[in-house]
């Protein structure tokens, strides 16, 4: 915060006194700093285009693997889940178009939080040398991930034309849950980067949290299989709406349930705001922490 002094009182030689600027860090709870972050959204791009750039730099396939890994998981998926261990989906839709149209949206969340949750460390050099809005850093590992979404998106056209999908009324809903991915992500993604700049157990400990995460989100199942009280239980985790949503609305088949969708978008809502308020209340020391 810039305190600017008092003017001193003209001297007697006739010379104007200087005026001091003193800055401060900010201390107590901070307002979420929208309007600066707007200011900033040049760097926000910036950060976003370099984490795509710096994720297949001197690779062979280069954005291939954007199709391959939801690709590969749905072949794995669809040859031991349901080929072996009898899984199925919703009646009526083919497993193969039933896990990779879930997967799709998840690969995007959970790549999304990975990214967010460790992007002050890995931009440690920024943050310990220069001045800017430290919530541009996870926010630009949510943004990220978007274009492995929307090429990915490009094989999940394929087999909706292979499986004879044809798009419905629904799928004006696509937006939407693609908007309540990335809120979640950058809900979650907050508050973990926050507490990594202390505890660099988040970074050892996201693989496992992320890949937990999935089997208690819809992703190669469906969440009509959960019933009873546990279902409130369930609609807690902000994904279980999202992906059941995004599939739904891609192929215009089966149910949605919309209070598992309000449910986990409050949840996001609550995770987000006061995530925001925690990372301003601690941004502060990231420079000396990290």
């Amino acid at each position: 915060m810039a305190v600017p002094d008092l003017a001193e009182p003209a001297s007697s030689s006739g010379l104007l006194s200087t005026r001091h600027t003193v800055i401060e860090p900010p201390s107590g709870w901070q307002g979420v700093g929208l309007r600066e972050i707007w200011q900033y959204r040049e760097l926000l791009r910036a950060l976003a285009g370099r984490d795509v750039k710096l994720r297949y730099k001197q690779t062979v396939l280069g954005f291939a693997w954007c199709v391959l890994q939801p690709f590969l998981y749905m072949v794995v998926f669809s040859a031991l889940l349901a080929g072996v261990g009898g899984v199925t989906g919703e009646q009526g839709i083919p497993y193969p178009i039933f896990s990779y149209s879930g997967l799709l949206i998840w690969l995007y969340f959970a790549d999304a939080l990975t990214r967010s949750s460790t992007s002050l460390v890995t931009n440690n050099v920024l943050v310990s040398k220069v001045y800017f809005p430290r919530l541009t850093a996870p926010l630009s590992g949510v943004i990220s991930p978007m274009l492995d979404f929307a090429i990915g998106s490009v094989l999940l056209v394929g087999i909706m034309i292979y499986y004879s999908f044809p798009l419905t009324t629904a799928f004006l809903l696509v937006p939407l849950f693609l908007v309540l991915a990335v809120l979640a992500a950058a809900a979650f993604g907050i508050w973990l980067s926050a507490i990594n700049v202390r505890y660099r157990d988040v970074g050892y400990a996201m693989p496992f949290v992320v890949q937990i995460w999935m089997f208690v989100s819809p992703v190669v199942y469906s969440a009509s299989k959960v019933q009873g009280k546990a279902k409130f239980f369930y609609s807690l985790n902000p994904m279980a709406g999202v992906v059941e949503g995004f599939r739904y609305a891609v192929l215009g088949r089966g149910t949605l349930d919309w209070s598992m969708v309000v449910i986990g978008t409050v949840v996001s809502l609550a995770v987000l705001t006061g995530g925001m308020l925690y990372f301003r209340r601690v941004e502060r020391t990231f420079a000396d922490a990290i």
